[in-house]
């Protein structure tokens, strides 16, 4: 037996026991004739005592020892004389009497320690030594009992656990599709699965009512913090449902969560329409922990000779309390924010409300205080406050708003990301066009329904329809979107039509789905939560890579083992591949 306890259980109420623990060297500290080592396993760490007066052998050998070798060793607990109130195992130590090592270990490229000195890079080369690190392995550790909790939910409400396919037909609609080629069927593909979308329905015109899966979906789409090439989905769908439905569901199965994980109760989810979001915060997924919400100043800013606003389709402003205090210094930094390449404002404008009710802008040329008074009250701003203005086209100003908002968030210390502020984003345009191609894409899937009041707009205004579609968004994050579905063949090839399909290609692509609505499909549907997102969010990381065991950097590598890598010629011969430019 290697062990027959770990290194994070024993107590004072152990003291005395004989035990055997295996694990890896943490730390060594000599100290005179005692050599004290910390012994680190998955549940904890225990100091392990050598005392050279009662075995200088045994102590000669811990002496030896190097950081993360692999030991096992018996020892009777006993009482530190020097407890450490830091960790569960402070009060007591092992009194080695055998050691024995199981595997040295070459010294690792960074410590394994918290705050450890390897950077992103190097940590993600060697993964399995990142793993270690007690902060990393709660995260993981966090994902497992989410996972479970949603499997406990779902499960005491009938959901069923169904796995779909993972090599599938491309459906180039959406992302792009990582390809799969098919050696025994020469010059043909499959495609790894965006989501188990179609399979889903068809499992609700199965009968089978309601369905979920914990599911691995892939994207080839660029990459940033919280996005990776595969990522994992927490994938349902229902059927004989409304909006109502899924959304009372899924709230309480989110409530559920952090109850049960971070015993937080949160109150219901507030519902707010895209077209609310965008106007108020230039965003579909907007933070609400804070307001600064944006105020419209179009009306108040024209024919006073300022070219810049008088142009302009949109004039914007957004109110920051208690920040008419910023220096000179600071509102550049800000009007170099906004100016970024990411961002493309070509400039900011700013408004200081000062405490003995002046007010001094940078348009003070062409503006009177009593013009700048009307922007104050338009925007509830009182003394003290700042107020920055942004101008331009409308959807692309609202957006660059939108980063100056959270921006200020930030800077202003309003983003806590212990306080969680959820809410339901509904109504969403059905469609987006493409004005260069002058087609409509749909804004999330073809099979989004319609609401039942917008589908006569279909033919007469196929851009003002809105879809019977949802977002949860938590902290200004999507982690979770869903619709309920078409299920009507005809609205579905109504659909098809309006997104520029032929009646070939629709039967083409999507004709096995089209066939099962006609043997009866029930009213249905569903949602899809990013578990990264979720674990990312209850941890309170910026990046969803260190709430997933081996990631991709952002360039889509897997720099551990070097993936994606070229293959031999062998194997492209077998496959029908010829690459083109392979030097380059």
């Amino acid at each position: 037996m290697y062990r027959n306890r770990t290194c994070g259980e024993l107590r004072i109420a152990d003291v005395n026991k004989e035990v055997t623990l295996s694990g890896w060297v943490h730390k060594i500290r000599k100290m005179g004739g005692m050599t004290f080592v910390d012994l680190r396993d998955r549940y904890g760490v225990t100091q392990l005592s050598f005392n050279q007066e009662k075995n200088q052998e045994l102590c000669e050998q811990a002496n030896r020892l190097g950081r993360e070798w692999v030991i096992q060793v018996t020892g009777k607990v006993e009482e530190r004389s020097s407890k450490n109130p830091n960790i569960p195992t402070g009060e007591i130590e092992i009194a080695v009497t055998a050691i024995v090592v199981l595997n040295a270990a070459q010294t690792p490229p960074f410590t394994i320690e918290t705050e450890t000195d390897g950077g992103d890079d190097l940590r993600m080369k060697y993964r399995y030594l990142d793993l270690r690190r007690n902060v990393v392995r709660k995260n993981l550790e966090l994902r497992h009992k989410m996972a479970f909790e949603v499997r406990k939910y779902l499960d005491e409400r009938d959901f069923l656990e169904v796995e779909t396919p993972v090599l599938i037909g491309s459906t180039p609609e959406g992302a792009r599709d990582f390809i799969v080629p098919s050696r025994m069927n020469p010059g043909e593909f499959y495609a790894l699965p965006q989501s188990p979308q179609l399979f889903k329905q068809l499992l609700m015109v199965s009968g089978f009512d309601r369905y979920f899966q914990i599911v691995k979906c892939f994207r080839d789409e660029d990459l940033r913090a919280d996005r990776q090439p595969e990522f994992t989905q927490i994938d349902c769908e229902m059927s004989f449902v409304q909006q109502e439905d899924v959304l009372n569901m899924f709230e309480g199965l989110t409530k559920h969560l952090f109850k049960t994980l971070k015993g937080i109760d949160l109150p219901d989810f507030p519902r707010m329409s895209y077209a609310d979001a965008m106007r108020q915060y230039g965003s579909d997924k907007p933070d609400i922990r804070f307001e600064m919400k944006f105020v419209e100043i179009k009306d108040l800013t024209t024919d006073r000779g300022f070219g810049v606003f008088d142009s302009s389709e949109y004039v914007g402003a957004i109110c920051a309390q208690g920040s008419a205090s910023y220096t000179r210094k600071q509102l550049d930094e800000l009007t170099d924010f906004v100016k970024r390449p990411q961002i493309g404002a070509k400039g900011l404008i700013y408004v200081r409300y000062n405490e003995d009710g002046s007010l001094k802008s940078s348009v003070d040329k062409f503006y009177s205080e009593s013009d700048l008074k009307a922007w104050a009250e338009r925007c509830n701003a009182k003394p003290g406050d700042l107020i920055l203005v942004l101008s331009g086209e409308t959807e692309k100003t609202q957006k660059q708003l939108s980063e100056l908002r959270l921006e200020m968030g930030s800077r202003l210390g309003l983003r806590d990301k212990n306080n969680y502020k959820c809410l339901w984003v509904v109504d969403f345009p059905l469609l987006e066009k493409d004005e260069e191609l002058n087609r409509f894409f749909a804004k999330h899937h073809p099979f989004t329904s319609p609401k039942p009041e917008d589908i006569a707009l279909l033919d007469s205004d196929p851009g003002a329809v809105r879809a019977n579609a949802y977002d949860l968004v938590i902290n200004g994050v999507e982690v979770g979107g869903g619709s309920i579905r078409i299920h009507d063949s005809a609205l579905q090839q109504k659909m098809f039509s309006v997104l520029g399909f032929t009646e070939e290609r629709a039967q083409e692509q999507f004709g096995f789905l089209m066939n099962a609505f006609k043997y009866g499909a029930p009213p249905h549907g569903g949602i899809a939560f990013g578990l990264d997102r979720l674990v990312s969010i209850f941890a309170g990381l910026d990046s969803i890579r260190d709430c997933i065991a081996f990631p991709k950097n952002n360039s889509g590598r897997d720099v551990m083992i070097d993936a994606p890598s070229r293959i031999e010629q062998e194997q492209l011969d077998e496959l029908g591949l010829v690459i083109v430019n392979r030097e380059k």
